[in-house]
C-alpha cells in the first residue's frame, strides 16, 4: 500500500486536510478535522503543480547584461547580504521593505518579520493588506481580535440566520459553504446574501422546497446605507437587545444620533434594492435566536472598508449576537495562512499576537526574548512600500508574493519596482515580479515542508511535508535562517533546528499561541487563543467580555461614503472584481494546473444585457475594458447575474488582470486599496465605445 502523509490544502483559508502519497499524488484524508475527506476542485488538483516543469530550480542573479543567470546559493546569499548592508549603511534600515507570504507557514513568516525587525525596520507586511486589513482593524478596535469570532462547526450547528455580505463562499471557500453553511440551511437556517453579483453562493442556497434565501443585489459601494436601513429598522421596531447593549457595549447613543435624521427610503434607492426587501432582511436577522454575520472582500476592499465592517459589528452588537455559538462577525479568510501570517506579526504595526509595536511594555517583553531592540514606530504597509519604491524604499525582499499582479494599478507598480536599487524574490515559480528581481531564490512548495498554518476560524494545524522534489531548492525557513545568520552572526537569533524549534520561540512572544505545542496540535489542531498548555482553545470568543481595553464592545455610527471613482461620461460603468472557484489570486499555482485551466483558461467580464445592447457587445465578443490606469482585453459574458451599470471580472490572469484597472486609493486607517469599485469604459472589438452617447 502506498504510504500517505497528511497535510493541509495550500489554497483557501478553510484549512481542509488532504493527503499526499509517496509517488506525489493527491489522496483524501478521510477523517480530517475540518473537511472530513471532502475536497473542492482546487484541493483535488493541488498536487498537479508540485513537480511542474516551470518550478524555479536554482538561484539566479541578474548580470550586467540585464539577464538572470544561474548562481550558487553562496553567491546569492552573499549578494543579498552585501546589498542589504549597503542599503542600511547608505540610506538607513527603513529603506528596505519586506513582504511576507500568506501561503507560507507561521514559522516562515515569523522568521521574516523577525529578520525585518532585527535589520532595524517595521516595514513588513503581507497580503492581508489587500483583502482583510479593514476587517482586522475594525474587529480589533471594536471587539478585541482581528479574526472570526466563531468556528465553522458551531455556526453550522447553532446559527438560525447566516448574513453573508460581500463574500462568495461557494467559490472562495467551497468546502465551508457545502459542508457547513449549506448544511445549516438544509437543517432550517435562513440565508441573507448581500452582493452586487449573483454567483455560485446565490445558486447554492436555491434549495428546492425552501424559501430561506434572500439575495439583496446592491450597487457596489453601498453597503453602509443598506446596513443603516437595517439598523434603523431594528431601532424603530424595538428589536434591540437592550440588556446586552447596556451591560456589554459602549457607543449606542452615537449610533442612534447618527441615524436620527436618516432617510431609509432614499438610502434604499442609493443601494438599488427595494426598501421592503431590506426591512424584511432586518426582521429576519434581528428576531432570530442566533444570527451570524459572514463578511468578505466585498466589504473590506473599499476606502470606507473599516466603516463597512464597523456597521456589521454594530448590527451584531445591538442585537446581542456575539459571544455564543451560532453568532458573531466572521471574516472568511482567502488564503491558507493569511490568518496565521497576521497572528505571527508579519504586519508593520503589530508584533506576534497582535501586540502593538508602539507599546513600550509589550515591545520590551518581546525584546527580552529576541535579544535586540525593536523599532518603536510602526512601519509602512505593503502598498505604501510599493508607492515609495524607488524613492524612500531602495530595496525589497519579497517572499512568495507577486505584487505586480496582486496590487492595484499594476502598470504603475511595474514602473516603481523597476526603480528599486535591489529586489529579492523568493518563490516556487517565475512570477511576473521575477522579471524585476536582482536575485531569485528557488523555494520548496507547500507539499515539501512542515510547519503550522492557521485557518479562517483560528484553528492552528500542522502541515507535514514529503521529500524535496528539486534538490537545489530550499524551504523558506532555511533560506531566511541563513540570510539572518549571515547578516547578524551565529548568535543573531536565526540558528534553528527546523520549524518546531522556531514555533517554540514563537510561543514565547505570541500570547495567543503560548499554550500550543506540536504534540498538542496533533491531527486536530487548536483554535487560538490558547493561553496555557492544556487549554483546549476557544471555538467562539467573547462569552463573558470583549478583549478591548475596557472589556466593552464598541458601537459607532457611520455614514455613506461613495467610492473614490464614480461613473461619468468618459468612464460610465463601475467595475467590481472577485475570484473564481477554479483559480486563486494571481494564478501562480492554479494557472499551471491542467485540471483548473481547462475550466477557465482565460479571463472574462460579466456584462448586463442592457449594457451589452447599449455598447454593441455580444456574448462571447472580445472587448476592451479601460480605466484611468490602463486597459485589458477580455471575453464578454452577457448575463443578468450582474446589475446594469456594473461589470465584473477577475484578477487571476496575467495578460488581462483586473488589477491593470483597479484604483490604488486607500482606506485612511487600514491602508487597504479600493479594489471593489473603479470607473471603466467598455468597447467591443470593432464596435462602439461605452463612452459613446446613447442616442
Amino acid at each position: 500500500m502506498t504510504e500517505q502523509t497528511n497535510t493541509i490544502c495550500p489554497y483557501c483559508g478553510v484549512g481542509c486536510g488532504i493527503a499526499i502519497t509517496e509517488d506525489m499524488r493527491f489522496a483524501p484524508w478521510g477523517d480530517a478535522p475540518v473537511n472530513e475527506g471532502r475536497i473542492c476542485i482546487k484541493g483535488g488538483a493541488a498536487m498537479e503543480v508540485v513537480e511542474h516543469e516551470d518550478r524555479l530550480k536554482v538561484p539566479q542573479i541578474r548580470g550586467d547584461d540585464g539577464e538572470l543567470h544561474e548562481a550558487t546559493w553562496d553567491e546569492a546569499y552573499g549578494l543579498i547580504v552585501d546589498e542589504m548592508e549597503r542599503i542600511r549603511d547608505e540610506h538607513g534600515p527603513d529603506a528596505m521593505g519586506f513582504f511576507g507570504c500568506s501561503k507560507a507557514t507561521n514559522e516562515e513568516n515569523y522568521l521574516l518579520q523577525k529578520l525585518a525587525r532585527r535589520y532595524g525596520t517595521n516595514n513588513v507586511d503581507n497580503c492581508t493588506r489587500m483583502c482583510h486589513a479593514s476587517t482586522v482593524y475594525a474587529l480589533r478596535r471594536s471587539l478585541g481580535a482581528g479574526a472570526m469570532t466563531n468556528s465553522m462547526r458551531d455556526l453550522m450547528e447553532s446559527a438560525d440566520v447566516l448574513w453573508i455580505q460581500g463574500a462568495n463562499p461557494a467559490e472562495q471557500h467551497p468546502i465551508a459553504n457545502s459542508v457547513y453553511f449549506r448544511q445549516a440551511v438544509l437543517e432550517g437556517a435562513t440565508v441573507i446574501q448581500i452582493d452586487p453579483h449573483a454567483n455560485k453562493t446565490t445558486r447554492s442556497f436555491d434549495i428546492e422546497g425552501t424559501e430561506r434565501h434572500q439575495h439583496l443585489q446592491v450597487e457596489p459601494g453601498t453597503d453602509i446605507p443598506l446596513l443603516n436601513v437595517v439598523l434603523k429598522t431594528i431601532l424603530e421596531n424595538d428589536w434591540v437587545d437592550e440588556e446586552f447593549v447596556e451591560a456589554r457595549t459602549e457607543g449606542f447613543d452615537h449610533l442612534v444620533e447618527t441615524l436620527g435624521d436618516f432617510d431609509a427610503a432614499a438610502a434604499a434607492d442609493i443601494c438599488g434594492v427595494p426598501l421592503e426587501d431590506i426591512e424584511r432582511a432586518a426582521e429576519v436577522y434581528a428576531t432570530a435566536e442566533n444570527a451570524a454575520i459572514f463578511t468578505g472582500m466585498g466589504m473590506s476592499q473599499h476606502t470606507c472598508g473599516v466603516d463597512n465592517v464597523q456597521n456589521e459589528i454594530n448590527l451584531a452588537l445591538i442585537t446581542g449576537n456575539v459571544g455564543r455559538p451560532g453568532t458573531g462577525v466572521n471574516p472568511l479568510r482567502g488564503q491558507n495562512n493569511v490568518q496565521g501570517t497576521c497572528d505571527v506579526g508579519a504586519m508593520p504595526n503589530t508584533l506576534p499576537g497582535y501586540q502593538n509595536v508602539e507599546d513600550d511594555e509589550l515591545r520590551a517583553a518581546v525584546e527580552d526574548v529576541w535579544g535586540f531592540e525593536v523599532p518603536p514606530k510602526a512601519g509602512l504597509t505593503n502598498v505604501e512600500i510599493s508607492h515609495e519604491a524607488g524613492r524612500s524604499i531602495k530595496g525589497l525582499y519579497v517572499m512568495g508574493e507577486n505584487p505586480i499582479m496582486s496590487e492595484p494599478d499594476a502598470n504603475e507598480v511595474e514602473k516603481r519596482l523597476a526603480e528599486l536599487e535591489f529586489l529579492v524574490v523568493q518563490d516556487i515559480f517565475p512570477t511576473d515580479t521575477v522579471a524585476y528581481a536582482d536575485v531569485v531564490l528557488p523555494a520548496t512548495s507547500w507539499a515539501e515542508r512542515g510547519g503550522t498554518v492557521a485557518n479562517t476560524d483560528r484553528r492552528v494545524q500542522l502541515m507535514r511535508g514529503i521529500d524535496t522534489v528539486y534538490e537545489n531548492t530550499k524551504d523558506d525557513l532555511d533560506i531566511l535562517a541563513e540570510v539572518g545568520t549571515r547578516l547578524f552572526g551565529a548568535d543573531g537569533g536565526f540558528d534553528f533546528d527546523g520549524p518546531e524549534a522556531v514555533f517554540e520561540e514563537l510561543r514565547q512572544v505570541c500570547p495567543i499561541y503560548y499554550g500550543m505545542t506540536y504534540d498538542l496540535l496533533g491531527t486536530e489542531g487548536i483554535h487560538w487563543p490558547c493561553l496555557e498548555p492544556g487549554d483546549e482553545g476557544d471555538p467562539y470568543l467573547y462569552e463573558d467580555a470583549f478583549t478591548t481595553p475596557n472589556g466593552l464592545g464598541h458601537i459607532e455610527g457611520v455614514r455613506h461614503q461613495p467610492p473614490k471613482e464614480v461613473p461619468d461620461d468618459e468612464y460610465p460603468l463601475i467595475l467590481t472584481t472577485a475570484r473564481l472557484i477554479e483559480h486563486y489570486n494571481t494564478g501562480t499555482m492554479s494557472r499551471r494546473s491542467p485540471t483548473l485551466n481547462r475550466q477557465h483558461p482565460e479571463n472574462f467580464v460579466d456584462v448586463h444585457p442592457a449594457d451589452a445592447e447599449r455598447y454593441g457587445v455580444a456574448d462571447g465578443d472580445t472587448v476592451t475594458l479601460r480605466s484611468r490606469r490602463g486597459e485589458i482585453e477580455v471575453r464578454a459574458q452577457v448575463t443578468e447575474d450582474i446589475k446594469e451599470g456594473t461589470v465584473w471580472t477577475t484578477p487571476h490572469f496575467a495578460a488581462s488582470s483586473a488589477n491593470r484597472l483597479t484604483n490604488d486609493v486607500l482606506d485612511e486607517r487600514a491602508k487597504i486599496p479600493e479594489y471593489k469599485a473603479a470607473a471603466v469604459a467598455i468597447e467591443a472589438s470593432g464596435g462602439d465605445s461605452a463612452t459613446a452617447a446613447d442616442d
